[in-house]
């Protein structure tokens, strides 16, 4: 994967003395440590079972490491080169291949090379290929129930998930290849309502009373949310308590074990993006990264904006505000970013603007058109120091 185990990082005390000391040309991405400590501690003692960490959401090796230092142990993993990239990090840790199709040949590596024991299907097709490739007879083979809930911002079931009604017949056949059967779901991305997991939860016992053998790994997924400006969502707790009273009355094995895949809500907090503005015309501000760079991700569902705000001098800007477009700094018309921002009323070229909340899919999903691509990641050491947030 890009990036790979990385150097040294740069160490900043906070983002004004980053600004005011070199005032950067490219958009830097600041990491705060402490931010990452707090969500994983929040996931490891509030979330009803095992947590793994959804590499996809920020597979940036320092963040990787943070999470690791903070007690993630377990990782859901969507390729092989994502498995390599936690093994080089923490062999020791768990990986799971938990995604329905992979390149010819990648579960076999997955296990023979990296000890993985966990994969997914969610057809008969796939279940065959999958025995071609691993010794069943040390896995686990999740199958994957397609479910949705309205709350969510992405039917993650319009591509991935049997329908309710093939899952035991896929579950025979898991047993019957000589794999350990196990059960999962994912409600959708960036789900709203907590009664999301009630709802899949429900339905899933509806599968499990079918079955003449219980299960002992039951995974739902992720979907767990972050607050961002417009996009207010309930506390975590809120989703692990309706869990957790949704799973007493599951005829699960009596050994039983939830699994959890928070991406979103565990990298999106402890990120940062500085980007300069380097035009203003009216009302429209252009700033040296935008829709092809780190604010891609507002081109898919979700939420539509990120906590921010400016810097002039090393200084944070406060006083009368008014609304803004922001456009990147592309030669193409599409490089605007959605809605508009309310910023200080006289910002101007040369100020700096700090977008928070921006952990999650952004740096995966860059690209380098009209050459604009920055790779500068520092970290923020004051522990007191946080980014822009939207509290839930």
């Amino acid at each position: 994967m890009r990036g790979g185990v990385s150097a040294a990082i740069e160490k900043y005390v906070d983002v004004a003395t980053l600004i005011g000391s070199e005032k950067p040309v490219n958009p830097v991405y600041c990491i705060y440590p402490h931010i990452y400590s707090e969500v994983a501690g929040e996931f490891l003692q509030g979330f009803p079972g095992r947590v793994l960490y959804a590499v996809k959401a920020n597979p940036n090796p320092d963040i990787l490491k943070l999470l690791i230092d903070s007690g993630i142990q377990h990782f859901d993993c969507a390729s092989l080169p994502e498995i390599e990239l936690v093994h080089a990090l923490a062999p020791q840790a768990s990986k799971y291949l938990m995604i329905p199709t992979r390149i010819r040949g990648a579960a076999e590596k997955a296990q023979t090379d990296f000890g993985v024991r966990h994969f997914l299907v969610d057809h008969l097709s796939g279940l065959g290929q999958l025995e071609k490739e691993i010794d069943t007879s040390q896995a686990v083979i999740f199958a994957r129930m397609a479910v949705h809930h309205e709350s969510a911002m992405e039917d993650l079931s319009a591509r991935f998930g049997a329908p309710p009604e093939e899952m035991p017949e896929l579950l025979h056949a898991i047993k019957a290849s000589g794999a350990e059967p196990a059960f999962a779901f994912n409600v959708g991305s960036s789900v709203t309502d907590p009664e999301a997991y009630r709802h899949a939860l429900s339905v899933t016992r509806s599968v499990l009373e079918q079955l003449p053998f219980k299960l002992r790994l039951l995974d739902v997924g992720g979907g767990y949310p972050k607050s961002y400006p417009g996009f207010i969502v309930p506390g975590l707790d809120k989703y692990f308590n309706a869990i957790e009273k949704s799973l007493g009355d599951l005829p699960l094995a009596g050994n039983a074990e939830v699994l959890g895949e928070p991406g979103r809500a565990l990298a999106a907090p402890g990120m940062s993006a500085v980007v300069e503005v380097i035009l203003r015309k009216d009302n429209r501000l252009f700033l040296n990264d935008g829709m092809f760079g780190i604010f891609w991700v507002l081109r898919i569902d979700g939420p539509d904006r990120f906590p921010v705000r400016v810097f002039r001098d090393g200084e944070v800007m406060t006083g009368a505000s008014r609304p803004f477009q922001l456009n990147g700094p592309t030669c193409d018309s599409t490089d605007t970013l959605p809605g508009l921002v309310d910023l200080p009323i006289d910002i101007r070229a040369g100020d700096y603007l700090e977008f928070g909340n921006i952990g999650a899919y952004s740096l995966g999903g860059r690209s380098d058109y009209n050459g604009y691509y920055s790779d500068r990641i520092v970290t923020i050491t004051k522990v007191t120091e946080r980014p822009p947030l939207v509290e839930n």
